[in-house]
């Protein structure tokens, strides 16, 4: 969390959102990078609070993320509910000096996260996690939101497409390739079935997992965007975090098993033309080039681990390259 946020969210803060929502005073600290995330109690029983600055997103954007949600959940897709404060809102605000804080209580998801050496790390999960991606992709195309829900952004509008603001000015080779990048992107047709509303990040860390369903939650950067992009995303970090200091050829490897099983799955719920399949390699590289930005914007440069650096090294390489993570024969 950028510093002039974390300023701002105090303790005073903290016990004022836990009052509103009734809940216990005891809460355990789950994360804090674009929302803080608590595990917090309800007469002893655990639900999720998330709670958003201003800076970040709006009060509507808020709004919308969770109708879409609503939306999903209807149509029989395993998201986490979304309960309503005392005061009948799924959004509370607080303020905070001269900005707000936005506040939402979630059910906690059963199951767990899976670790990348876990046993449940495997073919049968990739599968899962396929089948529910298409599932969200089929029906998303039904959607349509009411009048006074604002629409979600479209993949361009994002901050981090605009690279002038966040890659350092000394990395000219890396602006001008990343540019491109993002320029073939727009350059792709937009057709009902291939670009709509998705989760943009479904990625092993933002869901749970019971052995035979997974439980998707972080709907934070839901945005008009390509299909494809929501296979891309759960690749790439599948294969970085599994490999994250591996070879090229084991990830290749990898990929071509994650692959095959994930869209086994997706195409039991939802039909998507080869030659939107031909564009993850692209969304692959769209996401470096997102990622440069994040750790940019995110991290100084004196707070950056080992780990960091090395992530930051090679997605310079592959930005001047040219090169997604991974090679894919599709």
């Amino acid at each position: 969390m950028e510093p002039i946020v974390r300023n701002q969210f105090t303790s005073r803060l903290m016990n004022e959102i836990l009052a509103c929502f009734q809940l216990d005073s005891e809460f355990r600290n789950l994360g804090d990078f674009e929302n803080y995330a608590f595990e917090v109690y309800q007469n002893g029983h655990p639900k999720i609070l998330r709670i958003t600055h201003n800076s970040h997103r709006s009060f509507k954007e808020l709004e919308s993320e969770l109708d879409w949600i609503h939306y999903l959940q209807g149509c029989g897709i395993r998201i986490p509910a979304v309960f309503l404060s005392p005061n009948g809102n799924t959004v509370e605000a607080f303020e905070a000096e001269n900005s707000f804080f936005y506040a939402s209580l979630f059910e906690k998801a059963p199951g767990q996260h899976v670790k990348l050496d876990d046993n449940l790390f495997n073919e049968k999960l990739f599968r899962i996690w396929g089948k529910t991606v298409g599932k969200m992709h089929y029906f998303t195309k039904g959607y349509q939101p009411a009048a006074t829900i604002l629409s979600r952004s479209q993949w361009n509008e994002n901050d981090l497409v605009k690279l002038e603001y966040y890659y350092p000015k000394e990395e000219q080779s890396a602006i001008a390739q990343a540019y491109k990048v993002v320029e073939e992107v727009g350059e792709l047709p937009k057709t009902k079935d291939s670009y709509g509303l998705i989760h943009t990040d479904i990625h092993h860390g933002n869901f749970f997992y019971n052995g035979d369903s997974i439980y998707i939650f972080d709907f934070d950067d839901a945005c008009y965007h390509f299909f494809a992009s929501d296979i891309a995303i759960p690749l790439y970090y599948a294969v970085n975090s599994k490999y994250f200091t591996g070879t090229r050829e084991e990830r290749n490897e990898f990929a071509r098993r994650f692959l095959h099983a994930f869209m086994e799955g997706y195409f039991e719920e939802n039909e998507l033309s080869q030659e939107c399949l031909k564009t993850i390699p692209l969304f692959l590289k769209l996401r470096d080039v997102e990622l440069f930005s994040v750790f940019s914007k995110k991290i100084p440069v004196e707070e950056r681990n080992e780990r960091i650096q090395h992530w930051i090294s090679e997605i310079k390489a592959r930005i001047i390259g040219d090169t997604p993570i991974i090679d894919l024969n599709l």
